[in-house]
């Protein structure tokens, strides 16, 4: 199949499925017509999944279809039951489509961290840059540990989720402008290396390991999500294919804003994980099974649930949510 030429083909009756299926109200001609347009673009959905795979043609009319089935089967008006669809359908639909983005993000971040670490462990001169001799040791020895008890339990744990919440909000928000999300990236990354450097200087890059493994496995998980997202909204705008810039950035910015919420939870776990776990006197291997147990859980749901949810047609695109509770008016 030339999935160009089908497309420009058909690009009339899915522009119009689209605009059909945004329609507050319908006569008997609009329902029918919707329903017609509907029965065709499931046939040209099959054919080219079959024959091609996905596609962006095929995620756009995916998502036309799913605005003209919740039209015309009505959705569900019970407030729980449309929270229940976001969570079982559109926030691991929208988390499965950065998948591979986010592990990009994750290897460069791994990457420029090593590279930095090796680089100030390496160089004296370097490494003096980095301030004062009795201060780093001051913060290896004593700082670095005390960060983590220094604090309330809840304060301290509200204090880090919304630092990271605003964190990974602001890569999404920004991610368009295109440099945002790339400073923040590696700002993350060579932070990371630096101090893993000043810790394994003193002799104690032991504790950079086991005091960031509890949460630090899903906090660092939860921004490269963000992360991900933001460079997916910006590509959106750079390369938006067979859609215009505008229906690109409309469409994949709400599906991606959506992992906002997925990201602001994580965080939240993350950080109760920081302000409850890490600083209790219990066996590290129990600290950190419970951070790795928590980092799996969130890779399940993203990779496992989110893989089942866009197989059924989810795109993660909140109007979809929002416009679950109009229901179609026939004259």
């Amino acid at each position: 199949m030339d999935l160009d030429a089908y497309s420009a083909a058909h690009r009339a009756d899915w522009d119009r499925l689209a605009q059909v299926a945004k329609q507050r109200s319908f006569d008997g001609a609009d329902a029918d017509e919707l329903i017609e347009l509907y029965q065709a673009g499931a046939t040209q959905l099959s054919a080219m999944k079959t024959t091609v795979g996905e596609s962006v043609h095929a995620t756009r009319l995916s998502l036309a279809l799913s605005r003209a089935r919740l039209r015309f089967t009505g959705a569900p008006s019970n407030p729980l039951e449309q929270v229940t669809r976001f969570f079982a359908l559109q926030l691991p639909a929208a988390l499965y489509r950065i998948r591979w983005a986010t592990l990009a993000v994750a290897l460069a971040t791994a990457a420029i961290a090593s590279a930095y670490a090796v680089w100030v462990a390496n160089d004296p001169a370097v490494f003096a840059s980095l301030g004062p001799e009795p201060t780093l040791r001051r913060y290896a020895e004593q700082e670095f540990v005390a960060y983590y008890s220094n604090n309330s339990e809840a304060a301290f744990a509200g204090q880090v989720w919304t630092n990271n919440a605003w964190i990974a909000a602001q890569c999404i928000m920004f991610g368009i402008v295109g440099v945002w999300v790339p400073y923040v990236i590696f700002s993350n990354a060579q932070g990371l290396g630096i101090t893993a450097a000043i810790m394994d200087h003193y002799d104690r890059l032991d504790h950079f390991f086991l005091y960031i493994a509890p949460h630090g496995q899903l906090e660092l998980y939860a921004i490269f999500l963000a992360a991900a997202a933001g460079l997916l909204i910006f590509w959106s705008w750079v390369a938006p294919g067979a859609r215009t810039r505008a229906q690109a950035l409309a469409e994949d910015g709400r599906a991606f804003f959506t992992i906002v919420v997925g990201c602001a939870l994580a965080l939240l776990i993350s950080g109760v994980i920081e302000g409850y776990i890490t600083r209790q006197d219990w066996p590290w291997a129990i600290k950190i099974g419970i951070g790795t147990v928590a980092l799996a859980a969130v890779v399940i749901y993203q990779w496992g649930v989110g893989r089942r949810a866009v197989r059924a047609g989810e795109t993660g695109d909140l109007t979809e949510f929002e416009s679950g509770s109009r229901e179609i008016v026939s004259a």
